[in-house]
């Protein structure tokens, strides 16, 4: 009795498993019996645990079995709605494995594909203070095809799966002059131009998000996703950027993919039937987000103040998800290494960081650097106040206890002085280029410098040459401190030549988010060319100029340790005007390491300055002979140097 038992105990798991039973004659679902599967494909190798999310009529009431041997159905959860099925999975092979369906007398199967790992891709690098990083946002940088304006022609494409997909109606249509359509960039267009990326010094390129945002209007900016695992069809499709992530690669550029776990779009295909109740917070009656990202770490916060930073919708067309759902929580952890490993990326960017839910975002980072250790992943923390923001980096010293276990952030405090530094002119002690001392003053703030992304503009700010009085001279001076100060460097596409916001509907997002003159047929200017650069007036009179200057500190930073790794001793200088004691408005600083050094000289006067070099004599005694960095000549750093008002001097030296 006792060996029938046994044998039957056997035979039941070698069924569970597929291993030997014949589903040979069991049909293939149809597109409307199976509907969805996610992630679409998965990996030999990975440490991250699979489970599937089934979508289909009634799909919850259906039990599973694999057939073939190489995967193994561990579990089985239905949802709240009948229509969906999650599946855990243990992966023992590679190959395409059918899914089997059972209910009663139905029977149907589902073709999942596990593929092989490439050797080595746990070990990727990622994105580092050595590199510059480039952010594009892909429909206003330049088009590739106008085929795919509208849609995509062909009805379904290639996403990686064992089966197509069908690409649904894109409401939102291509219109130029207005600046919250779509203007037509695409995937193809970002490929075209990887070498003028290349030349310019990037190597490393952000994209806005590209999956698809189906809103009725204003899509073009991508943060309401309405698919996590299909590119956008007026961008592409998934082959397209994930050959558009090897063209990169080929160049020595690394690709950061923009993500969204904090919310969705309202056109989402699960607004209309979500897996669970509590699958995203409920929007009914509304609750908007407060932006009070001080809650977190206030220990006088309510709970209701917590609750409303936590749950509340970030707008009514961005429904806010449920981290605290496991379901949920893993589906966005699978989300993201399946994008890394289907696309071949080199580190993720998380949009509104700080409004997600704190403890399963921690979990959330570590299952992404535990399948990649040395994966980099910077968050937008958009907070000005420093000990805020160092609150969000991974392993700071927070007193409630509290890890992140992010790698990056973002550094809004120093974008916020740069600019308002550079505006500044007749100024108080505290003003000029005192504002940026003191944020560098305050590193100590900071878990791992190395580690922080700075910026002086992203696609959420104003344009920085508006900001700037579209003055080339202080545009110079933001781009000489964007490339010598630590961390890692992000430059806004067009900053390099002044882009300026249109005119029609000044101070809206879509307005600062211009197009890339040269980036469609027919433009005139084409910035993207020396030509093109040369022969501009008007607004881009300056380009060349801009341009040139742009490359030539990024392809030297390129090569400099100082720089890339090195620490930082920075002075400010005092004058007396009248009774006052106030900055003169230029700012000095050494980065260095033990070999080399280099002195960066910032006059953001109207006058120019002479160089007391024995200002710095801790550092380095007597006069000393470099490279300028902008001039590409020797020069002897000595008593009397003059640097030219609103200007900035670069000297290259070894120690």
């Amino acid at each position: 009795m006792r060996k029938l038992f046994v044998f039957a105990l056997l035979a039941l798991l070698a069924a569970s498993c597929g291993r030997d039973t014949d589903y040979s004659a069991v049909p293939e679902a149809s597109a409307d019996q199976i509907q969805r599967v996610e992630p679409l494909c998965w990996w030999t190798g990975m440490k991250t645990p699979l489970q599937l999310m089934v979508q289909g009529p009634e799909i919850g009431s259906f039990d599973v079995a694999v057939e073939g041997r190489g995967l193994e159905v561990t579990a089985t959860h239905p949802a709240d709605s009948p229509n969906f099925l999650f599946i855990d999975l243990k992966v023992n092979g590679e190959g395409t494995f059918n899914l089997v369906f059972t209910k009663g007398d139905i029977q149907f199967k589902y073709p999942y594909i596990i593929r092989k790992r490439e050797a080595g891709s746990r070990e990727r690098a990622s994105f580092t203070t050595a590199d510059m990083v480039y952010l594009i946002m892909p429909d206003r940088f330049a088009s590739g095809s106008a085929d795919n304006d509208h849609g995509w022609p062909g009805g379904d494409y290639n996403d990686g799966s064992a089966r197509a997909w069908n690409v649904p109606e894109t409401p939102d249509d291509v219109d130029r002059s207005n600046p919250v359509s779509r203007h037509g960039g695409d995937i193809q267009g970002l490929a075209d131009h990887l070498d003028y990326i290349a030349d310019l010094g990037a190597t490393a390129i952000w994209c806005t998000p590209l999956l698809l945002d189906n809103q009725g209007h204003e899509s073009y900016h991508g943060y309401a996703c309405a698919d996590y695992y299909h590119i956008d069809p007026r961008f592409g499709d998934n082959a397209a950027y994930k050959a558009f992530v090897d063209a990169a690669h080929a160049r020595g550029i690394k690709v950061i993919m923009d993500i969204v776990t904090n919310h969705c779009g309202t056109a989402h295909w699960w607004m209309q039937d979500a897996p669970f109740a509590d699958w995203y917070h409920s929007g009914s009656p509304y609750m908007q987000m407060n932006a009070l990202f001080s809650v977190y770490m206030d220990p006088n916060a309510s709970v209701r103040d917590r609750e409303r930073q936590e749950s509340g919708w970030f707008v009514p067309s961005m429904p806010d998800m449920n981290l605290d759902n496991p379901y949920v929580l893993r589906y966005f952890q699978q989300w993201a290494v399946w994008w890394i490993e289907y696309a071949g990326l080199d580190g993720l960017r998380v949009d509104t960081y700080p409004y997600n839910e704190p403890e399963p975002m921690a979990q959330w980072c570590r299952s992404v650097t535990d399948e990649y250790p040395n994966m980099n992943i910077v968050g937008e923390c958009w907070d000005v106040k420093i000990p805020q923001l160092a609150y969000w980096q991974k392993d700071n010293p927070n007193k409630d206890g509290f890890n992140s276990q992010l790698p990056s952030i973002m550094d809004f405090p120093l974008e916020s002085a740069i600019k308002t530094a550079l505006c500044e002119d007749e100024i108080n002690w505290d003003e000029g280029m005192t504002r940026i001392y003191t944020i560098i003053a305050q590193d100590f703030a900071y878990q791992d410098l190395s580690h922080m992304m700075t910026f002086f503009a992203n696609h959420d700010h104003a344009r920085t040459g508006d900001v700037l009085r579209a003055e080339p001279g202080r545009m110079k001076l933001a781009l000489t401190l964007l490339a010598t100060l630590r961390g890692i460097p992000q430059l806004y596409y067009g900053d390099e030549m002044m882009f300026l916001e249109r005119k029609d509907r000044p101070g809206h997002d879509g307005s600062k988010r211009i197009d890339f003159p040269g980036g469609w047929e027919g433009d005139t200017p084409d910035l993207f060319s020396p030509e093109g650069r040369s022969g501009a007036d008007g607004l881009y009179k300056d380009a060349a100029d801009l341009h040139d200057y742009t490359r030539t500190l990024f392809q030297w930073r390129k090569g400099c340790k100082a720089i890339q790794e090195g620490k930082t001793l920075h002075f400010l200088s005092r004058a007396n005007v009248g009774s006052r004691n106030v900055t003169d408005n230029t700012y000095a600083f050494f980065r260095f390491t033990d070999e080399e050094a280099v002195f960066v000289y910032i006059n953001n006067t109207f006058e120019p300055r002479s160089l007391d070099w024995n200002h710095y004599r801790e550092f380095v005694s007597g006069p000393v002979t470099g490279q300028d960095v902008l001039k590409g000549e020797p020069i002897t750093l000595q008593d009397g140097v003059v640097i030219a008002p609103k200007s900035a001097l670069v000297v290259e030296f070894k120690r």
